[in-house]
């Protein structure tokens, strides 16, 4: 492969601070020992030029091996946690992996058909090797909430960090945390301004109790936090909260309704209260910090901060350089004959704003009238006994289809209290929305799933 002097994730860590750390549950390491050193046993060599699956266990030791690869692989697949193991063998032919990147908790019957097999672990070592040739990698994300095998979808460096601005000297002192896991678009995101902006980060582990990592991040003094909706909403309801004082708190993944904008300003006044809207195909799309639900109806037409926004048919199409460049082993096209991406986001306008309103894949049939089930979990959750619903469909002989909520309350209500609650909630429904879209039933629920890409589970069975 060509040399070239594309920017990599090593330029990044040669101007940051001596003290900048990737934090997990088991141990931390600090990542800018990586200008002299390695995590990968000095064996970086021997994938230069090649196309390698990051198949790590730990969320540690993929953060390691991605800055050590970048600008060294031809090609990095970034494998999520969650992937089903009877869609690796066709993932890997899509791709053309010739080398796996492991750690000491991969199962051994992972990718084992690959012959060329690397460790990853920390601690960092000194590097014994001469630098490699610059090469231009390729970063593949794997898609998430499809059947079958999921799409494989192509960025590089340049578009992934597109909506990032210039790090300032004193960005050391930050430290961002997440939710997310960084396998996965959104979390890619946050490790990649850490990184890239000279500040540590917290990274989530697999299996860890809210608070504990709430806890974690207090330990670590978190300064930038983020995560999805759903994430936030399961965060708010552990009292250890309380010990985190970001800075700046960010939302992504899902609608950002004003109940949960409200309820994380009354959590953290001193904070900025952003959310972003991006998606693995599209990218990062804008950033919203004015504490309000949707977006301003001037951000659609023209082009702003070098991303154009249309709708046609009432969904969001996208154009932008942040954009992924298509998809990997498969003969369809991401974008359309001008360049844009359909994100199949439904978008409604509200006077001087538009709001999302739910996915198109997502619509509920009542009796010939669609209904997005987000729409009415947005009305649900303004409740002030509410901390977050989820509204699925209920066949029924008549009209098809009618629409049930489950329901998580802020405090446990009894008896008597519980009815006067769904019938209080019902009330407020009937009061705001039209007639087929209100709940026929409400369930009082302990918790809602939530799916490895932090995403409130549609399916909860």
């Amino acid at each position: 492969m060509p040399v070239t002097d594309a920017p990599a994730l090593r330029d990044a860590i040669a101007n940051a601070s001596a003290a900048c750390f990737f934090w997990d549950r088991a141990g931390c390491a600090r990542f800018t020992d990586l200008n002299r050193g390695t995590s990968l046993g000095g064996r970086c060599a021997e994938l230069a030029g090649r196309s390698v699956l990051v198949a790590t266990a730990s969320q540690l030791t993929t953060a390691l091996a991605l800055i050590e690869l970048d600008g060294a692989a031809r090609r990095l697949l970034i494998l999520p946690p969650d992937a089903e193991s009877d869609h690796l063998g066709a993932v890997v032919e899509a791709a053309g992996i010739d080398a796996v990147i492991v750690d000491s908790a991969t199962p051994a019957d992972r990718a084992s058909d690959i012959p060329l097999r690397v460790n990853c672990s920390p601690p960092i070592v000194a590097a014994t090797v001469d630098p490699l040739p610059r090469v231009k990698t390729e970063w593949i994300l794997m898609t998430s909430g499809t059947t079958g095998v999921p799409k494989l979808v192509a960025h590089d460096l340049e578009g992934l960090t597109a909506a990032m601005r210039t790090p300032s000297p004193a960005d050391g002192a930050e430290v961002w945390g997440t939710f997310y896991d960084i396998r996965r678009y959104g979390g890619l995101q946050i490790y990649l301004r850490a990184v890239c902006g000279g500040a540590s980060l917290v990274l989530s582990s697999a299996g860890e109790a809210v608070g504990d990592h709430l806890a974690r991040l207090a330990e670590h003094g978190v300064t930038h936090l983020s995560g999805t909706p759903s994430q936030w909403r399961r965060a708010l309801m552990v009292p250890a909260i309380r010990n985190v004082a970001p800075r700046y708190v960010r939302l992504s993944g899902e609608i950002a309704d004003q109940a949960i904008l409200d309820s994380l300003r009354a959590a953290f006044p001193a904070a900025v209260i952003g959310h972003a809207y991006a998606s693995t195909e599209a990218g990062v799309v804008f950033d919203v910090n004015d504490g309000l639900a949707g977006f301003p109806a001037d951000y659609v037409g023209g082009v702003r901060d070098g991303v154009e926004l249309k709708i046609a048919d009432g969904s969001l199409r996208v154009r932008s350089r942040g954009a992924a460049f298509g998809y990997v082993g498969s003969g369809q096209s991401l974008a359309d004959a001008d360049g844009f991406v359909d994100t199949g986001d439904i978008l409604e306008r509200r006077g001087e704003r538009y709001h999302f309103a739910g996915r198109t894949g997502g619509i509920i049939n009542i009796g010939g009238l669609k209904v997005h089930p987000e729409e009415i979990e947005a009305v649900i959750n303004r409740h002030p006994q509410v901390r977050m619903s989820l509204v699925r469909p209920k066949q029924n002989p008549v009209t098809g289809a009618v629409v049930v909520a489950d329901v998580v309350l802020k405090s446990e209500g009894e008896g008597a209290r519980k009815i006067e609650l769904k019938d209080d909630i019902l009330k407020f429904c009937r009061e705001t929305l039209p007639r087929h879209k209100v709940p026929v039933a409400i369930s009082f629920v302990p918790a809602l799933r939530v799916a490895a890409s932090g995403k409130l589970l549609r399916r909860q069975g």
